[in-house]
């Protein structure tokens, strides 16, 4: 019995489907896991019934599901588009309006930008102004972005950092004959 549901734990565990649990801790369900990971809940113990302190265990996707799209990666262009912006308008309030800046500068230390919809509806209840010149930013280094974007181009660079990476591994990895190995083995 006790196979059985080690197995069922474990089988539970490496299941991609996604976590649907109601009692997950809300404070690591803010934040989307790693990529390429997902968070699952854990079975219930027996003795007590109730989850152990440790409720969440991180389940490994490397295995290739690209037909599920690039929703992650979107999310993460957003956000890091929202970083941008914050950052812009930080300098243009820097030179233009400094008691602003030093508001939203306090603001971006408690607040993570790269949360990007979590921290503009959090900011528009705070200062709906400078929510709103955010969101025209981001909007606005997003259009320029796409406009100087050359696909191709990332595609090859993209191509060329793997193929950097995979030959440096290669010399990291070949065992090269040193000179008396050579001379040792002419003598022979």
């Amino acid at each position: 019995m006790a196979a059985a549901q080690s197995a069922t734990t474990a089988m539970c565990r490496l299941s991609t489907t996604p976590c649907s649990s109601a009692s997950s801790p809300r404070a690591l369900l803010s934040r989307p896991a790693p990529a390429g990971f997902r968070w699952r809940p854990r079975r219930r113990t027996r003795r007590t019934g109730r989850a152990t302190s440790r409720d969440l265990v991180v389940v490994s996707e490397f295995g290739g599901t690209y037909e599920d799209g690039f929703e992650d990666v979107n999310k993460n262009i957003i956000n890091y588009f929202t970083y941008k912006a914050t950052q812009t308008v930080l300098h243009q309030l820097y030179e233009m309006n400094p008691p602003a800046y030093t508001w939203l500068y306090n603001y971006v230390i408690t607040n993570d930008p790269l949360d990007g919809d979590y921290f503009l509806r959090l900011l528009a209840k705070e200062r709906q102004d400078l929510a709103e010149r955010v969101m025209i930013t981001r909007l606005h280094l997003y259009g320029k972005w796409i406009k100087k974007c050359d696909h191709a181009k990332m595609y090859e660079r993209i191509s060329n950092e793997n193929l950097d990476i995979m030959r440096q591994r290669l010399l990291e990895t070949v065992v090269w004959p040193t000179d008396d190995t050579a001379a040792g083995e002419a003598k022979d």
